[in-house]
């Protein structure tokens, strides 16, 4: 079958319903839980606003629309290389100067889901991982990799989503080797379902943040907040992530859609 026959059925499939298209994304708005750093820090990325100009009224009064606050990780989005030290000196690891081809790749989902319920600090390590292939199969190049918690369940209440004490946030997240093995085989990038692709207590990590560190060095990407993950299969399903089009873009709100066969 050559490659047009493959898209052509992939276009009759998706009309037909035979592949259903998954929305592995969050809501936006400014209920979004936001993550907030240190107090040692300066700035932090702002609430989301949502503000109209016009809708139907003396504004506007044929059309509606909004202008917005937001940061650019708020809610489901994109880590660019350019968004960590270890990847700031990529040419390419901007949002607006990224190869595209890469956004669009077969996803593997690892259920964690069990593990989190009960600890909320839990971590996943390269021989969890390598015991998930073991069942499902290998992990390929330029793939996908996401990490389902259900943690989007708690995405209406920003204090149960973000899960702080006095120690910093407690949400669960892969350890240094997992993102060590996992770049050895040339995954395109990494995905949780928290407010970003490390552990909440991986600061005291080494290296601390190993997703962000260790991903940005390689030139690939992270994805946080998604959605739904309990919709997709272990195997089988394609995910497209794809950030807005930002000058010099560090990260984008996305809107993660997986493609997946029925049945």
């Amino acid at each position: 079958m050559s490659a047009a026959d493959v898209v052509t059925n992939l276009g009759k499939m998706l009309a037909s319903g035979g592949v259903e298209v998954v929305d592995c994304t969050g809501v936006l708005g400014p209920d979004t839980p936001i993550l907030q750093l240190p107090p040692d820090f300066a700035k932090n990325t702002p609430k989301v606003e949502i503000h109209k100009i016009s809708e139907y009224d003396e504004d506007g009064p044929f059309f509606a629309w909004n202008w917005m606050v937001l940061g650019e990780h708020s809610g489901t989005h994109f880590d660019a290389p350019h968004h960590w030290i270890t990847g700031k000196d990529y040419p390419d690891g901007y949002t607006d100067k990224l190869d595209v081809q890469r956004l669009v790749a077969p996803v593997n989902v690892i259920d964690c889901s069990e593990q989190t319920q009960e600890n909320a600090d839990y971590l996943l390590t390269a021989a969890g991982i390598k015991e998930w292939e073991s069942q499902y199969g290998e992990i390929g190049a330029g793939e996908w990799v996401v990490m389902r918690t259900d943690w989007d369940q708690r995405a209406g209440d920003e204090a149960k989503f973000l899960n702080a004490d006095d120690k910093g946030p407690h949400s669960p997240g892969p350890t240094p080797d997992a993102i060590e093995y996992l770049l050895s085989k040339k995954i395109v990038g990494w995905g949780t379902q928290c407010i970003g692709t490390d552990a909440g207590q991986a600061g005291e990590m080494d290296p601390p943040y190993p997703a962000h560190n260790l991903l940005h060095r390689d030139n690939c990407f992270g994805l946080a907040s998604l959605a739904n993950l309990d919709k997709l299969p272990a195997k089988g399903a394609i995910l497209i992530a794809a950030p807005l089009k930002i000058k010099d873009g560090t990260g984008s709100p996305i809107r993660a859609l997986a493609l997946v066969p029925k049945g």
